[in-house]
């Protein structure tokens, strides 16, 4: 009873936090998304360039675009791992879970290549997975911390 309905908030979650994200990625303008004002396609297949880059520049960018853009790209991917594996018993492994957000991932990059809102980059892919990973692996602990101190699986 208690594991449905935890699935159940789960699943909830899931659908805010992918509404949330596909807000903030494709629409939110304050960040930079204008659908259809990029002409020409913009990405980046170089592993690491744009994460130097911005390490490098980050005088010149500021602090807040490092942040934001190298953290910013593993934080959004946490939640994706962290809920992923309590609505489905099938994807609790970590490397089931990594492969998932690499998927997720990659179709992000790869809707904000064709929809030319954004950059399709290969540095936001490896980020992105590693969030997914994170998350995963902060839900292994918390399911560690919950079951030590109540008592029951979930």
């Amino acid at each position: 009873m208690k594991k449905n309905r935890h699935r159940k908030h789960g699943f909830l979650l899931l659908v805010v936090y992918l509404v949330l994200m596909t807000y903030f990625l494709f629409f939110a303008e304050e960040l930079g998304r204008n659908p259809g004002t990029r002409a020409e396609y913009s990405y980046n297949l170089t592993l690491f360039k744009e994460i130097r880059r911005f390490l490098v520049y980050r005088d010149v960018l500021g602090w807040r675009a490092v942040i934001l853009n190298v953290f910013g790209n593993m934080v959004v991917f946490v939640p994706f791992g962290f809920i992923l594996p309590e609505v489905w018993d099938q994807l609790n492994h970590w490397y089931t879970i990594t492969f998932m957000g690499f998927l997720f991932s990659l179709f992000v990059e790869t809707t904000q290549l064709v929809s030319r809102v954004g950059c399709f980059d290969v540095d936001d892919l490896l980020l992105n997975t590693v969030g997914a990973l994170v998350g995963y692996c902060l839900f292994v602990m918390a399911k560690g911390v919950w079951n030590q101190y109540c008592g029951t699986d979930r």
